[in-house]
């Protein structure tokens, strides 16, 4: 998450969406913004007791905890947005983010549908960085009841051109987004990673995602 008290926004960042992308296209606006001299120190002293100060949201935090922690009036006021991404890609992607960065998360399931089975297998033990890539995105969005509470919901699919429209909201110049973990070795099309298998587990799994943020296989 990332918040700007000076252009009053607030990023919701949900994991493979390319949020990482958009917090890399505007980082810079931090030290322009009066507030950050403040809350910087202030991370930092936080990060020297471990944190137990509580002084930062979280990277991937979900928006209902700025909406419990702010001020009402100063949290309606912000243009909040978040960016989403098509269930079915995202978890190609999330199978070659785990591979590349994480392999042993994938406990030798090392093509995409036995990592799948044993993904959604509901008795294969914890391991956090499956968990997260099972989270809903739509968890991010929403407040107690359930409401979406933000003002621009961002595609994947149309990164750039929704990036330039939060610019122009917020007031800044568009700029061309930076590229992070581009996976080098994936196919094109995420369709052909899926059987019938496979596209029903993440289908049943994301059902909340796919009505909400209205997305479909095809």
């Amino acid at each position: 998450m990332l918040l700007s008290h000076r252009y009053q926004f607030l990023f919701v960042h949900i994991a493979k969406t390319g949020g990482t992308s958009v917090r890399g296209g505007l980082n810079s606006l931090r030290w322009r913004d009066p507030l950050y001299y403040l809350s910087f120190p202030a991370h930092k002293i936080s990060g020297i007791t471990g944190h137990k100060l509580g002084l930062k949201f979280p990277r991937h935090a979900h928006i209902i905890a700025a909406k419990e922690m702010l001020p009402e009036s100063y949290f309606n006021g912000l243009y909040k947005f978040g960016f989403v991404r098509n269930p079915w890609d995202l978890q190609v992607s999330s199978f070659h983010h785990i591979k590349r960065e994480r392999p042993e998360a994938l406990n030798g399931y090392t093509d995409f549908k036995s990592f799948m089975q044993f993904k959604f297998d509901p008795d294969r033990p914890y391991q956090y960085h499956i968990e997260t890539s099972l989270s809903l995105q739509s968890d991010y969005l929403i407040d107690l009841h359930g409401n979406l509470c933000i003002d621009f919901m961002g595609r994947y699919e149309n990164l750039q051109n929704d990036f330039d429209t939060v610019c122009q909201k917020i007031g800044i110049k568009a700029k061309q987004l930076p590229k992070y973990r581009v996976a080098n070795n994936r196919k094109s099309d995420y369709r052909s990673y899926y059987d019938s298998e496979t596209l029903d587990l993440v289908g049943k799994h994301f059902k909340r995602d796919i009505e909400l943020l209205e997305y479909s296989y095809e």
